[in-house]
């Protein structure tokens, strides 16, 4: 949602702000499907690198455990058993549970990852993936305010086909988002809608105003 977010706050800007000029439709869809791609692509390569470099401070952070395991393992037992302490068992239960998991290497890292950095060592997240999903909802939204102008309609016909369609998915995602947050639906929507209302607004007046100047 948040991606579809973004890609339709700033394709109908980029969309709006160049129809304002009336330079006619070949050039806006031009405009339009740079946006989308652009935007994509971006979003794509900054989720990647975003994602990657978390990743591999995880797998730095768990290396560093593993290899504080294998040197001192009494002092990581003891951690262990104290925080178990710390959370109500008695010594001597949380020395067996502290025991127990020790013995195995491998649940000892996880363990430690856990209770230690708040990690799950088996899903650190993939860049790729982080990377597909981004590019593939933020060209969903860039692509709404761009539908009427590829679709061969011109002129104020399509601007308004545009200003419609989005603001009927704003107002969609603007209440899909209030689930997330708890906030109500309706105010939720009607925020995402006055989002895109002002900025579609804006670069139109400011497109407007270059394309007269221009002229």
């Amino acid at each position: 949602m948040f991606g579809v977010s973004d890609g339709l706050v700033s394709n109908v800007s980029l969309v709006l702000g160049t129809a304002g000029a009336h330079p006619g439709a070949g050039v806006v869809r031009l405009a339009g499907l740079a946006g989308l791609f652009g935007g994509s692509f971006s979003m794509a390569a900054g989720e990647y690198i975003s994602m990657r470099v978390q990743r591999e401070a995880f797998e730095r952070e768990l290396h560093v455990e593993r290899a504080e395991i294998e040197a001192r393992p009494d002092s990581e037992r003891a951690e262990l058993e104290y925080l178990y302490q710390s959370r109500g068992l008695d010594a001597e239960t949380a020395g067996k549970i502290a025991d127990a998991l020790m013995a195995d290497p491998k649940v000892a890292l996880e363990t430690h990852a856990r209770e230690e950095l708040g990690l799950d060592p088996a899903a650190l997240g993939s860049p790729v993936q982080a990377a597909l999903f981004s590019f593939v909802t933020f060209a969903i939204g860039a692509l709404i305010p761009l539908a009427a102008f590829l679709g061969g309609s011109s002129g104020p016909g399509a601007i308004e086909i545009a200003i419609a369609a989005t603001g009927v998915v704003a107002l969609i995602v603007g209440g899909a988002l209030s689930f997330l947050t708890n906030r109500p639906v309706l105010l939720s929507a009607l925020r995402s809608l006055c989002v895109c209302a002002i900025a579609g607004a804006i670069t139109y007046g400011i497109g407007s105003a270059v394309g007269t100047a221009g002229g």
